[in-house]
C-alpha cells in the first residue's frame, strides 16, 4: 500500500539552525512564529480560533540518517526511536502542540513553537484536553530526565 501526503502549508519560526531548536516547545514558550496554511486549504481554518492549542503535523525536511535506535535528546542511553521524539524517524513525520494565538485568515500566529523555520506543514488538529489528556499517563524513561530548552550537540 502506498500513501501520499501533501504539503497543505509552512511552519515559519525563529529557529533557522537544529540547535536553534528547542526540545519541546513547552520548554521555550516565548518562542513565537506563524504558520501559513495554503490559500486553498483557508476553509479548513474554520473555527479553529476557539482552541487554545493545535498540533501542528509536519515533516522533519531536514532530519538526518534514520537509525532505529540511537541516543536522544535527553538522553545518552541507547532508545528505539518510536519510544522517542527523535527527528530522525522512517517516515520523517513531526507532530507538535503550539499555542494559538490568533488567527488571521489563512494565517495562524502561535507560541511555544519548536520547529525549524520553513517547515512543511501536512495537518493541523485541534488540542482537546477533554480527550487528549490521559490522567495516569506515564512518563517511560524521561520521568527522570530534566526539561532544558535546547538539545545538547549531538548529531
Amino acid at each position: 500500500m502506498k500513501f501520499e501526503i501533501i504539503q497543505v502549508g509552512t511552519i515559519f519560526s525563529p529557529y533557522k539552525k537544529k540547535e536553534d531548536c528547542p526540545i519541546q516547545g513547552v520548554a521555550a514558550p516565548e518562542g513565537t512564529g506563524h504558520v501559513e496554511v495554503f490559500p486553498e486549504f483557508e476553509e479548513a481554518l474554520k473555527t479553529i480560533e476557539t482552541f487554545s492549542h493545535i498540533y501542528l503535523f509536519y515533516i522533519f525536511d531536514q532530519a538526518g540518517e534514520v537509525k532505529l535506535s540511537r541516543q536522544t535528546f535527553l538522553s545518552d542511553d541507547i532508545h528505539g526511536v518510536f519510544a522517542s521524539r527523535h527527528p530522525c524517524r522512517p517516515n520523517s513525520i513531526g507532530m507538535s502542540i503550539v499555542k494559538l494565538e490568533k488567527r488571521i485568515k489563512n494565517i495562524l500566529h502561535v507560541s511555544q513553537i519548536d520547529v525549524l523555520d520553513r517547515t512543511p506543514l501536512v495537518d493541523i488538529k485541534p488540542y482537546i484536553p477533554r480527550f487528549d489528556f490521559r490522567e495516569n499517563a506515564g512518563n517511560g524513561w524521561t520521568q527522570q530526565k530534566k526539561m532544558q530548552q535546547k538539545p545538547p550537540e549531538r548529531e
